[in-house]
């Protein structure tokens, strides 16, 4: 019988002042998958959350997005993107903290490209829920997670916590 999940804090950030940019460095080669809890407050209305992985700026990203919004429903496809979605319908609440989760599964398996799963909601009022599948087409092990937003700040007392799962 495989042992049971076991979720271990890598490293949690909570935002003093306003930024736009949270980085996870240096981030251990033990465990089989990671996840990244973001409570996020935004300073500007109609952005978006999104993450770069070990430097990579270039377009080596693909995803599909799930959408809703209580009234409707939708979907998208997009290749070659610069930047894994974490939101994209939902959003970046400025009214209240919203909740993102993301997994990283594989991350340290040095000969398969990476897939990297997002769902979330924006708790303000008219926000919606996102189902994003990210795929990003490198072979590299994931060291480095960069968080940030398409426009606007991540205010103070955003907090984003990252885990390493043992035994996935």
């Amino acid at each position: 019988m495989a042992s049971a999940q076991t979720y271990t804090p890598i490293a949690t950030q909570t935002i003093g002042s306003a930024v736009a940019t949270v980085t996870f460095n240096s981030i251990p080669q033990t465990y089989t998958d990671l996840v990244l809890i973001c409570n996020p407050e935004g300073s500007a209305s109609g952005n978006g959350i999104i993450l770069n992985v070990n430097g990579d700026f270039g377009s080596n990203y693909s995803d599909t997005m799930l959408r809703a919004n209580g009234s409707a429903a939708s979907s998208v496809r997009q290749t070659n993107n610069s930047c894994a979605n974490i939101s994209n319908l939902s959003g970046l609440p400025t009214a209240s903290f919203g909740t993102y989760e993301t997994h990283f599964m594989n991350y340290s398996n040095s000969s398969i490209y990476k897939t990297i799963l997002s769902r979330g909601s924006n708790a303000d009022s008219g926000g919606g829920v996102d189902v994003i599948v990210n795929f990003w087409r490198n072979t590299n092990a994931i060291t480095t997670i960069l968080v940030s937003t398409t426009g606007g700040n991540f205010m103070t007392g955003s907090m984003f916590t990252l885990y390493g799962i043992a035994a996935a």
